[in-house]
């Protein structure tokens, strides 16, 4: 049972903060089975209860670490980005790769286990990134236009993610950005709808 707390109170940052921090330590030294509640607390300096005031259990942690991480690296490269085009589907596709990238550092040995355990949540965030770069004013109407769509944006994000897994998971033996961009023309075949 988690304890109502004020997000904003400096107090509670601080000490997700540091309980997010032990957490991203100990995944350094430790496979996650492996990884306890009360690893983290020590770690953090803080005890079981506190840790259970923050979060329900170390996945919801990890959950947290992941889509935090995975927003950032995504901000980042589509700051500027005003539309949708081959430019930002790029820079997206892009993120998904840094991502996987830093994922694999992250937990060194145990990516391929991890990296599909939060998959779903990653390729809905990316169709939900996708779908708010289109203008709903100039979306071309018809009564299979939604459902295009959403065809769409759902293949171009499980396809984004897909494919820079196997990449990352087969050693990155290009660098990202040569893989981009030998693969957008097939990314891009999927785009058109999304595009009109």
């Amino acid at each position: 049972m988690t304890i109502k707390k004020n997000e904003a109170d400096p107090r509670v940052i601080r000490t997700r903060r540091l309980l997010q921090d032990a957490f991203a330590a100990l995944i350094q030294e430790k496979d996650f089975e492996s990884i306890t509640v009360r690893d983290i607390a020590e770690r953090a300096t803080v005890n079981r209860t506190t840790f259970y005031a923050h979060f329900v259990d170390k996945f919801e942690m990890l959950e947290v670490k992941l889509m935090e991480s995975f927003m950032a690296i995504i901000n980042r490269r589509i700051s500027g980005h005003e539309v949708l085009n081959e430019e930002t589907i790029q820079s997206i596709f892009l993120g998904v790769c840094d991502f996987h990238k830093g994922l694999s550092t992250m937990c060194k040995r145990r990516y391929t286990s991890l990296g599909p355990v939060f998959e779903n949540q990653i390729k809905e965030q990316i169709q939900t990134i996708l779908l708010s770069f289109i203008d709903k004013d100039k979306m071309q109407s018809g009564p299979n236009a939604q459902f295009l769509i959403n065809t769409a944006s759902i293949m171009l994000s499980w396809g984004m993610y897909g494919a820079a897994y196997v990449w990352n998971n087969e050693g990155c033996l290009i660098s990202a950005e040569s893989f981009v961009k030998q693969t957008m023309p097939l990314l891009m075949n999927g785009a058109n709808e999304l595009l009109g």
